[in-house]
């Protein structure tokens, strides 16, 4: 069953609900570092540097194919009230210890079980954003009395690649450097994720294209050359655990054909569009996003649409 809706600030039914706070990058960044525990795991294939911020049933969320843990801070910093939030960094071999020339998409699905196990996690909600999304879905898969529920932020099964894509993520395993030396990224940055966060104060948006100008290069075509080689759409009829898909109304990177794949393939599923969005709605939309999450994974949602909790 599938249902979309399409939310926006206030989702619930308080009178000053959570989004109605606007959030501060500034401030959200000084807490994770004051506020939130910072340590890092052997996985026996990396180093995993982890933050775990908040009291409450476990969220977990799984970065994107070009950020680390850090860019969900303004997000974790409004869901650390409701949730024990944890989040980790993928392995980018240049100071973790990880092999990326022998990593498998499978691998990191480990490491994710890795990591709830050194935390002693039996149970959690698992948010997985874009190339995090896969990881999500592999392990819910995989193991799925482990996850109560799952997020899937800018999410996909499977994504056609370009011949172009395909052929320079296969030279760049082998470079240095990082994705800021590459020629022309911040104008592509510009034509692909600027316009919805003019909404934002600036600093948002220049720390987005800062940290993304600091993903490994090698790293960053590891994880595209892992995406060319992955299709779960034939795992998805095995997640039984009802799904919820976050999407951008103006999202330029996860296309209709993506979200219907999952709509399709999933057994419980319901879609909530974001309105003036594109791909990076935990920095552009961080406030209703948190609001979604709080109110589905807190178990107020049905996959039939809204209901509150008993």
């Amino acid at each position: 069953m599938s249902t979309t809706l399409h939310p926006s600030c206030p989702l619930g039914t308080s009178s000053e609900p959570d989004c109605a706070r606007p959030l501060v990058l500034r401030d959200a960044l000084d807490r994770w570092r004051r506020e939130a525990s910072h340590g890092v795991l052997d996985t026996g294939r990396y180093r995993c540097r982890y933050v775990v911020w908040g009291r409450g049933p476990t969220l977990v969320l799984i970065p994107g194919i070009a950020c680390a843990a850090s860019t969900f801070s303004l997000l974790i910093s409004r869901l650390q009230e409701h949730f024990r939030c944890v989040s980790f960094d993928l392995p980018d071999g240049v100071d973790d210890g990880a092999c990326l020339r022998s990593y498998r998409h499978e691998d990191l699905a480990s490491d994710l079980f890795a990591v709830l196990d050194h935390l002693h996690i039996h149970e959690c909600t698992v948010l997985g954003f874009s190339f995090g999304a896969t990881i999500a879905l592999a392990a819910m898969q995989r193991e799925p009395r482990r996850f109560w529920r799952g997020i899937l932020q800018s999410g996909f099964a499977h994504r056609e690649l370009s011949r172009a894509e395909v052929f320079c993520a296969t030279w760049a395993r082998f470079l240095p450097g990082r994705l800021g030396h590459v020629p022309m990224v911040r104008r592509i940055l510009e034509r692909n994720h600027r316009e919805p966060f003019r909404a934002r104060e600036p600093e948002v948006w220049d720390y987005f294209v800062t940290e993304h100008q600091r993903v490994p290069l090698a790293a960053f075509a590891s994880r595209v050359m892992m995406v060319h080689r992955l299709d779960l759409r034939p795992k998805l009829p095995g997640i039984t655990q009802p799904v919820l898909l976050v999407c951008g109304d103006r999202d330029p990177l996860i296309g209709k054909t993506c979200e219907a794949d999952l709509q399709r393939g999933l057994v419980q599923v319901a879609r909530a569009e974001l309105e003036q969005c594109g791909h990076l709605p935990h920095l552009t939309h961080p406030e209703v996003l948190a609001e979604i999450v709080q109110q589905f994974a807190g178990g107020q949602w049905t996959v039939g649409g809204v209901a509150p909790s008993p």
